[in-house]
């Protein structure tokens, strides 16, 4: 049997789950869209054909919309039970968001070099991709710190 702070410490975990998952595939939704199709500055893997660089934006584009699908199931769970706790899910999606694109324009453009943002002009795209990416974690960390001791709103009810 669950004693009353592990009942509530898996809703605050899984808000967390929740939020991070669609955090991400939202991030990776925007970047596809973006940057991908209505641009077209990038493939997610740029160093074979055009062919190969298509199909690894569909590899690219299932992943996140399958974060957004998992988080998703997750936040109807949560709410279904009333233990969505809104704040701590903001607080992760930025997180989530913020994680992916750092990773991405660190791991992915610098270390990996599988695509840049834009060619040719790499620096100003580079600065302002990972500025953002930081700016998200960090609205998303304060916003995860400030509900830390938080329950959620239908607990023991």
């Amino acid at each position: 049997m669950d004693s009353p702070r592990t009942a509530v410490i898996r809703p605050v975990r899984r808000n967390v789950l929740s939020g991070v998952l669609v955090g991400i595939g939202i991030a990776a939704f925007v970047d596809e869209v973006v940057f991908h199709q209505l641009l077209q500055w990038h493939h997610f893997y740029d160093k074979s054909t055009a062919s190969a660089g298509l199909f690894s934006d569909g590899l690219f584009h299932a992943f996140g919309w399958f974060a957004v699908v998992a988080g998703l199931f997750l936040f109807a769970d949560l709410r279904r039970h009333r233990l969505l706790m809104p704040l701590r899910w903001a607080g992760a999606l930025l997180v989530g968001a913020g994680g992916f694109q750092l990773y991405d324009g660190t791991i992915q453009h610098k270390l990996l070099t599988l695509h840049q943002i834009r060619y040719n002009v790499e620096l100003p795209y580079d600065i302002a991709w990972n500025t953002v990416a930081v700016l998200m974690i960090g609205v998303g960390v304060f916003l995860l710190v400030r509900t830390r001791s938080a329950e959620p709103a239908g607990h023991g009810h």
